[in-house]
């Protein structure tokens, strides 16, 4: 019996096999048996790339894995939605930002307040952090180490939170 007949009748009896792994990985019995076609051909596409010496099935389960990943972040990019509006510069957004109402001036009037009530070893990394400045900018601006200003962001993050928890 030849290498190539060895090849597909192995490939043929994980059939089963393959249809259950695919069916766990779409939930749809369709969409498995597509998948399974899908690693089929890729398998015997990819004939010449097997060596004997590696697992067979495992082989074949990564291609199938792999064309799943593949497949699944095409439709995620197809399924962007793109702004077709005239105006390039207009967010498909609500356009109030809620600071013109007087409870939305009072939220941000609190959480400001929140902020400033921190001791300043909190505050002022916290500050910077909303600001836009990134982690390492404000370790070197404070000569801190990073980890310090990491957990002091954290903690400061948590700490807003807890005093805020009404506003959620």
């Amino acid at each position: 019996m030849s290498d190539s007949t060895n090849f597909k009748r192995r490939l043929l009896g994980l059939q089963d096999n393959l249809l259950n792994f695919a069916f766990q990985l779409t939930t749809n019995r369709e969409a498995a048996q597509d998948l399974v076609q899908d690693t089929t051909l890729k398998v015997l596409d990819n004939e010449s790339k097997y060596v004997d010496n590696v697992n067979f099935k495992g082989w074949v389960f990564t291609i199938m894995r792999n064309i799943f990943i593949n497949n699944y972040r095409r439709q995620v990019r197809t399924a962007t939605v793109l702004d077709s509006t005239t105006d390039l510069y207009h967010l498909n957004l609500p356009q109030e930002s809620g600071l013109s109402t007087p409870d939305g001036s009072y939220s941000a009037h609190e959480i400001s307040d929140a902020i400033n009530s921190f001791a300043d070893e909190y505050k002022v990394p916290f500050s910077m952090y909303i600001a836009g400045y990134k982690y390492s900018e404000i370790a070197e601006k404070m000569s801190l180490p990073l980890g310090t200003v990491k957990s002091r962001i954290f903690f400061a993050r948590k700490r807003l939170q807890n005093m805020l928890k009404d506003y959620r």
